[in-house]
Parts: C-alpha cells; structure tokens; sequence
C-alpha cells in the first residue's frame, strides 16, 4: 500500500469535510452555534493532526482513527452503521433487560445499576484473570476459561445470557487493549460486526455532515 498517497487522500477527504462544516455552522443562527463551533474545533484539530505529517506509519493511521473517533463521537445516531463502540465495556441493554425479566418495577433501576457496576469494575479488575491458553507453538493464543469460578457463579445466578455478555466483554478487551484494563473506543462497523476502516469513517463523517446540513435548509 503506498501510505503516503492514502494518507494525502485521507488529509484531502477531511479537508472538504471541515470546509463542509464551516459553511454549516456559518449559517447556524439558533442556539446551538456555540456547540456547532465547539464541534468545528474539534474536527479542524483532527485536520491539523493529519497535515502536519510528512510521513505516515501504522501509529500513525492509529492516531488518525482516534481523532476520527473524537469528531464522530456526537455526530452518529443510534441506528448508524458506523458508530463509536466502547470494546470491554458491559452489555447494558441485556442486563436491563434480564433485570426486567427477574424483579419487579421498583426495583428494576436500583438492580441494573448494580449488576453494570459490579461486573465493570471486575473487568477492570487487573487481579482477575479469567484466561487460559489453548494451543502450541506459534498458533498458541489467550481465551476466557469457561470454567472459571467468577465466571460460573454468574451464570449460576444470571443465566447464560449475562455470562456469555461479560465474556464477550473480556475478550473485546484482550483483544483491543492487552496491556490494561479498560475499555477503550473503536470505530465499529455494526453492518457487517468488525471493526470499521478508516475510509468507512470518513465516508460515514461526510455523510453525517451532508445530513445535517439538509435539515438547516
């Protein structure tokens, strides 16, 4: 792949997304102005961060996707192919909805809260470490071990459902960030279930601007 020339496109394709913004929030009267020229900074930041490179490098296009991640970060809907998508972070929706299924209304808020607190901090808990290795050699690598107390006691008490969420949890979290343990933002894909490009990004931020600039006409 000839990075220098992908990265010109990639510096170019942003270009004319921030000029895009500007001419939106130039005729933005409302309220929102302030908010829209926080916005602007923010992505004209993320401009900035790309020109100023000669010479592009794999950490380098990891820095172009975190910038890309901070622009996108309010500018997605909900039902958006392309979104931010915190890996190594527990599954909300299910455990409210298995809460829902197990107590009745009042209690249902005060239980959720709970469970998400409870089972984010153990993932974050680097003492933890519900791991084994399967393999040889170099096809040797790190899965979640089924059989691990934690693991079989929640199953126990919460169902296969809540189980398998936080084990989805901690391998998104093996996986995007060995090193520590926290969840960390990618930009995700959820069409097709894999990790969006870089392209995909900035198509979907171009898009998102055009949008937004057909509900101000």
């Amino acid at each position: 792949m000839d990075v220098d020339e992908d990265t010109k496109r990639i510096e170019e394709e942003l270009n004319e997304t921030m000029n895009e913004m500007v001419r939106i929030v130039m005729k933005d009267n409302d309220k929102k102005l302030e908010e829209k020229r926080c916005e602007l900074e923010e992505l004209e930041d993320t401009n900035s961060t790309l020109i100023i490179k000669e010479r592009q490098s794999t950490g380098e296009i990891q820095e172009a996707f975190t910038e890309l991640i901070r622009g996108l970060r309010d500018l997605s809907c909900e039902g958006s192919f392309i979104r931010v998508k915190r890996m190594g972070q527990v599954d909300e929706k299910l455990f409210m909805k298995v809460c829902k299924q197990k107590f009745i209304d009042e209690n249902v808020e005060v239980e959720y809260a709970m469970l998400c607190s409870k089972w984010q901090n153990a993932l974050n808990d680097s003492a933890w470490h519900p791991f084994k290795r399967v393999g040889t050699g170099e096809n040797m690598k790190e899965v979640v071990d089924d059989e691990d107390e934690k693991l079989q006691s929640l199953r126990e008490e919460w169902g296969e459902d809540v189980k398998n969420a936080v084990k989805t949890a901690l391998e998104e979290m093996n996986e995007f960030n060995p090193s520590g343990r926290y969840s960390v933002p990618v930009l995700w894909n959820f069409e097709h279930g894999r990790k969006a490009t870089l392209k995909e990004g900035i198509a979907h931020m171009t898009q998102q601007i055009k949008n937004l600039k057909r509900k101000r006409t």
